[in-house]
């Protein structure tokens, strides 16, 4: 056996840069595309036909399938999208991946792709260092196209030679002369395949060099990219987990709908692959099936010729020339066949199931229930804690999660204003306080989930001005965790007061109300502000405007506590713990203004 373990490194190794390519190819059409694609997903998912022509749109643009379908999974968890529009993107995302495998097939032996790959690196690498992030964008998407096929071609000179090692050879073919139990082995082979490398471009890649080289057969390398749909699902799944309940039924919709098509196909195999080779004879590119017959014809009489031609290697024979032009052409018939077949099926898949959306919704709601009815009581509404995918794409989705932390927020120093009038020592004043408690443990873990999110995601490829994004976004999440800090320090400084049977005489309740009136205006502001795309710049000069009154206030007070204690209106230490709560406030209004500062930088940026 000739094959070493370098070869199987650099087997390894060509996967890797194919599916390098196909990462960055993908995530820099992402880039350029990204707001456009959610605005896409937003209006175009009004009813399941409209949602199935998005998700073929938006997947043959970004060119893959996990990364729509994950993103579909997260509007899921974010409430935008319901489980019905989210079915109806994803049957539309399985027609979408085909263009993939078109793309192969029609360059990849029609073409030989590989000697304009490096050109076109050399067109890609100067638009990486422009000033334009579209244009650098544009760039990443030329590199990734070329290493896609780079990778290609290394893939098809690495793979071993099956004929040079008879033991592989041997072991491979014992598979696939079983009958139908062959397309079941190897229908299992494509899933976990994919399941592994998380990408069925990979296993179609593998599957079309393997039966353009005639190692097996044509009906076989359909069983592997049949495998891979069921394959591919893995990758929202593992994006569900630690998701809400509806992400996860959207991603168990996906695996049902995979699976089920799988089903039905192989039920009607050999029928269905038959008619896939009168598609191809009928559009005159050839049969598909008669490369084997050519390979097994002449592998006992011309070895040499069926090795030089696998290898691109020339014989200086009679008629090689027109043998070689006539391999190149049955080669192509089977990528073009494989690419009709994944086609095919999922267009055919997507035709029967489109009008059963309602049905799966009921069919996922049954599989997968809400164990608790608080089960997700306090999960985070708008972004996954699952696998990230689309880096660029989750910008949206952070900044309405900060917008809904900054609403908890605001709940949470609502119940400190009914904390002042609650009656002490009683279990209503007790069961309040425990539950400001509660919150403020919510209200740090929402800081560090949000803020573990946006690492992960700077972590990805973003544009400069995604990275800017996400530096305010840090900045407000870090502010918003110190406004709950206030609201829990006003709650323990009513408990302490409480503990030290320190009374409150009326005229400083209405001074704290009065103050407590101010911030809750200031944090309504700043919610307002958080909670749109655009705000205007009146908005912000009212929390600027709130500020002052707060600052001013604050000192009035302070000034009128020396006067009240000297005159005895109340105790000292009744002034000192009412100081505290008034300091606490003013710094809770600063904190306000510091997330208001960083949305005003955030506007002047993008205006």
């Amino acid at each position: 056996m000739d094959y070493t373990f370098l070869d199987f490194l650099t087997l390894i190794g060509s996967v890797g840069l194919f599916l390098y390519g196909m990462k960055v190819m993908s995530e820099g059409l992402q880039k350029v595309a990204g707001d456009r694609l959610r605005n896409i997903l937003a209006v175009m998912t009004k009813n399941r036909f409209s949602g199935m022509f998005t998700g073929i749109l938006i997947t043959a643009l970004i060119q893959s399938s996990s990364a729509s379908t994950v993103m579909v999974v997260s509007f899921v968890n974010a409430g935008l999208m319901s489980l019905g529009q989210s079915m109806a993107v994803i049957m539309g995302a399985n027609v979408g991946t085909t263009v993939t495998a078109w793309i192969i097939a029609l360059f990849g032996f029609k073409v030989d792709i590989t000697v304009f790959a490096l050109p076109l690196i050399g067109v890609g690498v100067p638009l990486l260092f422009s000033g334009s992030s579209t244009r650098k964008s544009w760039g990443e998407f030329l590199i990734g196209f070329s290493f896609l096929f780079m990778g290609l071609d290394y893939l098809n000179h690495s793979v071993p030679d099956l004929r040079s090692n008879p033991e592989i050879f041997e072991f491979l073919t014992s598979y696939t002369r079983l009958g139908f139990l062959s397309i079941l082995i190897f229908c299992a082979v494509g899933a976990i395949v994919t399941m592994i490398v998380q990408a069925s471009s990979a296993t179609l890649a593998i599957s079309l060099i393997m039966c353009s080289k005639g190692w097996i057969t044509f009906d076989i390398a359909a069983a592997l990219i049949l495998g891979s749909n069921i394959g591919t699902t893995i990758t929202p799944l593992l994006a569900s987990i630690g998701a809400n309940v509806s992400a996860k039924r959207a991603a168990m919709g996906h695996l049902l709908f995979n699976v089920l098509g799988s089903i039905w196909t192989l039920v009607l195999y050999y029928p269905f692959i038959r008619f896939i080779v009168w598609i191809c004879t009928s559009l005159g590119v050839g049969n598909p099936t008669e490369l084997m017959s050519f390979v097994a014809a002449n592998e006992q009489a011309n070895p040499a010729l069926i090795n030089a031609l696998n290898n691109g290697e020339t014989l200086h024979t009679p008629g090689f020339e027109q043998q070689r032009e006539h391999f190149a052409a049955m080669q192509f018939s089977v990528s073009f066949g494989l690419s009709m077949f994944h086609t095919v099926f999922n267009v055919i898949n997507v035709t029967i199931m489109i009008w059963f959306t309602g049905l799966y919704e009921k069919i996922v709601t049954r599989l997968v229930r809400v164990k608790d009815k608080n089960d997700e009581e306090f999960q985070l509404k708008f972004i996954s804690r699952g696998m990230l995918s689309a880096s660029e794409l989750n910008l949206p989705q952070a900044h309405q999660e900060i917008a809904v932390y900054a609403e908890r927020v605001q709940r949470m120093f609502g119940m400190v204003e009914d904390l002042l009038h609650e009656k002490e020592g009683s279990e209503a004043y007790l069961k309040l306080y425990n539950r400001i408690e509660k919150y403020e443990q919510i209200c740090d873990r929402m800081e560090l989930e949000i803020a573990g999110f946006l690492n992960r995601v700077v972590g990805g490829r973003l544009s400069f001005e995604g990275k800017m994004m996400v530096n305010s976004m840090l900045a407000i999440v870090t502010e918003i965790e110190s406004i709950g800090d206030c609201c829990y320090n006003l709650a323990r400084t009513l408990q302490r007061k409480q503990d030290s049977h320190i009374e409150f005489n009326e005229e400083i309740v209405n001074n704290i109300d009065a103050m407590f009136k101010l911030n809750s205006e200031a944090l309504s502001n700043m919610v307002a502000l958080l909670s749109t795309n655009e705000p205007a710049m009146n908005d912000i000069m009212v929390s600027y405007n709130k500020e002052c009154e707060i600052n001013n206030y604050r000192n009035q007070l302070r000034v009128s506590n020396i006067e009240n204690i000297n005159n005895k209106h109340y105790e000292y230490q009744s002034g000192i713990y009412y100081m505290d709560m008034i300091s606490e406030c003013e710094r809770l209004g600063d904190y306000v203004i510091n997330v208001v500062d960083a949305i005003k930088q955030q506007q002047e940026r993008y205006s």
